[in-house]
């Protein structure tokens, strides 16, 4: 099954590295939020209503520009296998 990127979402309106600003980890525009803790509040279970409420200086299309940057990344990079963790 082939999916297809989501089109008219440019995440590089919304995304960007500063070095002066968190060391460059790439954040949304114009805040401190860097993608990272976005994506571990997600990762902890916080739902997209949770965040935009507790974060109003972000919209919903940044969000989604969010995942369209980790989706990119992964794109260029090569995964590995990880070893199984043994009980």
């Amino acid at each position: 099954m082939s999916i297809k990127p989501v089109e008219n979402l440019n995440w590089q309106i919304y995304i960007h590295s500063d070095p002066a600003v968190l060391v460059g980890k790439p954040v949304v525009k114009g805040t401190r939020l860097a993608v990272t803790f976005i994506l571990q509040l997600l990762a902890a279970g916080w739902t997209e209503q949770q965040i935009l409420e507790s974060y109003p200086v972000l919209s919903a299309d940044a969000l989604r520009a969010i995942f369209a940057f980790a989706a990119e990344c992964l794109q260029e990079e090569a995964l590995y296998d990880f070893p199984q963790k043994v009980a």
